[in-house]
């Protein structure tokens, strides 16, 4: 193994959760191969090899799923006696995004068929590996989703239930749920069949800097964030779907890269919840990032995709089996994420100096787009369109 403590394989390394496993697992001492579609957005991958490749093609994941050595050589072409298992398989990849693209039921059969093709590639490629090699010691661990808790659970907004053991009879409000439903089930399976050790963590709305924060695949934090960073320095109005009293919990990237490599480690299987139990209003989730900004913010609410009434993480089974609870309040991860997407916006709207991932020291960065913004445009603390992008 020379200086490595395993080896590990990160599909969906280009994505918001993936990248920051990424540099977990690196920090761990772990040799990682990424595969992704696309690179990290917002910095650049520390995986020791990058793969640019699409799972839905079988023969991408035959290869990926290889081991061929702390060169990587996934380009190359090495004979498959010399290839090995890796330890640990991380699945993140997905065709997911925030209630505008999954709720709509127009994107259900893309949702769908992307997400059942690469967990039915992945597998059954792991599979035959470990039938070729004899050997069935890969811990895979599959990334689901509190989306596929029964609708009928979560219809009060204020006693929303998303036990492990409500999920049955199945009812999930989408078809994004049903996928997740079927996809957590068909890890099971191959458990059951096959002996492959899987874990399985049901994730409850992630959210953190170099996350989705525009385009229409971004969370609710996110989403409220932007609106809210792009509102003058004393705050205005901004549009919120359905009345706002819909409940929800949000869980800060850190603690579920923390949660999902206990799992890991653990001989507990799942499935199990990864999320906080700070249940908020949508309006709440407003106010949160409006004292963060320190701006008076009103709320037009307006039609759109909603989603289930109430949801909200139960952390019962996690504290039992794992000694895991989320630590880190809502508005502290606001504040963070705050921050970070109004440095996205300086560095967008201005086209100044590099872009923050090619700065090892983002807060280095953060100080050189304050000098040239002044330098070239007599930064009065305001952009373009009036917003104040510096309050924190």
């Amino acid at each position: 193994m020379g200086d490595y403590k395993k080896t590990a394989l990160v599909l969906g390394a280009g994505g918001f959760i993936g990248s920051h496993m990424v540099k977990r697992l690196r920090s761990e001492g772990y040799w990682v191969r990424g595969v992704d579609v696309k690179a990290p957005e917002f910095s650049e991958s520390e995986a020791n090899e990058f793969v640019f490749g699409d799972l839905r093609d079988v023969n991408i994941v035959r290869r990926a799923i290889r081991f061929t050595g702390y060169l990587g050589n996934f380009y190359k072409q090495i004979a498959d006696k010399f290839a090995e298992p890796f330890d640990e398989i991380y699945q993140f990849a997905a065709d997911m995004g925030g209630a505008g693209f999954v709720f709509t039921g127009e994107n259900d059969a893309e949702i769908m068929h992307n997400s059942c093709t690469i967990n039915l590639n992945v597998l059954d490629e792991q599979r035959k590996l470990n039938e070729d090699k004899n050997i069935n010691e890969t811990r895979i661990f599959y990334s689901g989703s509190a989306c596929m808790y029964p609708e009928h659970n979560q219809l009060d907004p204020d006693n929303p239930d998303c036990r492990e053991e409500s999920a049955y009879p199945a009812a999930p409000d989408s078809e994004y749920g049903w996928e997740k439903l079927f996809s957590e089930r068909l890890y099971f399976a191959y458990h059951r069949n096959h002996g492959i050790p899987v874990r399985v963590a049901r994730y409850h709305n992630i959210f953190g800097p170099e996350g989705t924060w525009e385009g229409g695949r971004e969370k609710a934090p996110a989403a409220i964030c932007r609106k809210v960073a792009y509102l003058p320095e004393e705050g205005g109005e901004i549009e919120v779907w359905g009345d706002g009293e819909q409940t929800r919990s949000f869980l800060y990237i850190d603690e579920c890269i923390e949660a999902t490599r206990r799992l890991m480690d653990s001989e507990f299987i799942g499935p199990v919840n990864i999320g906080s139990e700070e249940m908020v209003t949508i309006n709440q989730l407003v106010e949160t990032a409006a004292k963060v900004a320190k701006k008076e913010v009103t709320k037009n609410h307006i039609e759109g995709p909603l989603g289930v009434r109430g949801r909200n993480s139960n952390n019962d089974l996690i504290r039992e089996k794992l000694g895991w609870d989320y630590s880190q309040s809502l508005e502290k991860g606001i504040q963070k994420t705050y921050e970070w997407i109004c440095y996205q916006i300086v560095a967008k709207d201005y086209n100044v100096v590099k872009p923050l991932t090619e700065f090892e020291n983002k807060q280095i960065y953060v100080e050189s787009v304050v000098r040239e913004v002044k330098k070239r445009h007599e930064f009065d603390g305001k952009d373009k369109d009036g917003v104040a992008w510096h309050p924190v």
